[in-house]
């Protein structure tokens, strides 16, 4: 996902005909896998072609960017459709989501929810969890406080000065927990900003207590738009995540009437057969 290049972006496995699989052998399987999410297709109805269950190892996520577009290109390349419009069903609600394929590589974007603008924190403990230091956090009047912000699902928003900072965010794995629960943030998102273009980097904890990044995240994505928007007045974003990981991948973010559309390149890689109980 994010990506065009095969083994490169944020990694997601789908399963299709899943109206039957249980939610315990769900989240098995998303540990079995172990990718930042695996998703499940069941049937839709009351206005949704499908609706799409999000795992991740640690448990069901309402809404998630990736997994909806990677769910979608593969409900499309199943359907042997080129060009396509669903209606997704998630914990969020309905998500509209656009298609374009062509052979093992497509094009997807989705509305996500309009923001919600959540609690601020004091940079220094936001920074300290990924172990850098005041002097690191974005000066000015555009970037106040970190800030929890969700278009569906919740992210610890945190500005910093410059890419060298960027690159020299190291995990402290308690820190992170704590700030992260303390505010109800499913990641910290620390990023870089510059005239329309974006560097960022999100860090979670995964179902050990251990810490994890992620390689792409687009349900961070609109929150970022959405804050910057408030701040710079930005209606679009370019966000180049993955980069440390050695999994680059690009994010567009373009602001609709009242609510941000996410999109990027994906790729198709490997199809098979799982028998699940």
């Amino acid at each position: 996902m994010f990506t065009s290049t095969p083994l490169a972006g944020n990694q997601l496995a789908v399963v299709h005909d899943a109206d039957g699989v249980s939610d315990a052998t769900m989240h098995a399987f998303a540990r079995e896998t172990k990718l930042s999410e695996t998703t499940f297709v069941q049937s839709g109805g009351d206005g949704a072609d499908y609706r799409n269950r999000i795992w991740m190892t640690t448990g069901e996520l309402p809404m998630a960017g990736h997994p909806s577009l990677g769910t979608a290109v593969a409900v499309a390349h199943r359907a042997g459709e080129r060009s396509a419009r669903y209606v997704q069903r998630t914990g969020a609600g309905l998500q509209p989501v656009e298609v374009e394929l062509d052979g093992r590589v497509a094009r997807a974007s989705m509305l996500q929810e309009p923001p919600v603008f959540g609690s601020e924190i004091d940079p220094p403990r936001a920074l300290a969890a990924i172990g850098l230091a005041p002097a690191d956090a974005e000066s000015g009047p555009t970037h106040p406080a970190p800030q929890v912000v969700s278009t569906g699902l919740e992210h610890l928003l945190v500005p910093l000065r410059d890419a060298d900072a960027l690159g020299r965010a190291r995990v402290d794995a308690g820190r992170l927990a704590a700030v992260l629960n303390e505010v109800g943030g499913t990641t910290l998102y620390a990023f870089t900003v510059r005239d329309g273009h974006a560097d960022a980097r999100a860090f979670y904890i995964d179902a050990g207590g251990a810490w994890s990044e992620d390689p792409a995240t687009g349900s961070a994505a609109g929150p970022l738009l959405a804050y910057l928007r408030e701040r710079r007045g930005l209606d679009a974003l370019t966000i180049d995540q993955g980069v440390q990981m050695g999994r680059a991948s690009r994010l567009e973010a373009l602001w609709e009437d009242d609510r941000p559309r996410v999109g990027g390149e994906v790729v198709v890689l490997a199809e098979g057969t799982v028998s699940l109980p």
